[in-house]
C-alpha cells in the first residue's frame, strides 16, 4: 500500500502485476529483479527494486528524472 501511496501523491497511474496469483508472472519478476519480495517495482525496462529503494531514489532526486526517461509511467 505504501508504493501505491507514494504513486499516487506523484499523480503516476501503475499496472499492478499479482505474482501470487500468476506462477508465470512470478517467474518472470524473479528473472527480471533476483527478488522475491513484494512489490518489486519497474520504471518502464528500468528495476527499480522495492517501495524502500523507490523512496530512496526520490529523496536523492532520482526518480522524477527516471520517470522522464521512461514516459513518465511506472
Amino acid at each position: 500500500m505504501a508504493a501505491k501511496n507514494f504513486l499516487k501523491s506523484k499523480g503516476l497511474d501503475w499496472e499492478e502485476v499479482r505474482v501470487d496469483l500468476d506462477p508465470k508472472a512470478r517467474e518472470r519478476m524473479l528473472a527480471l529483479a533476483r527478488r522475491t519480495s513484494v512489490p518489486q517495482i519497474f520504471v518502464g525496462d528500468v528495476h527499480v527494486g522495492g517501495y524502500d529503494d523507490m523512496v530512496a531514489l526520490n529523496r536523492a532526486g532520482k526518480f522524477d528524472a527516471l520517470l522522464g526517461d521512461a514516459g513518465a509511467s511506472p
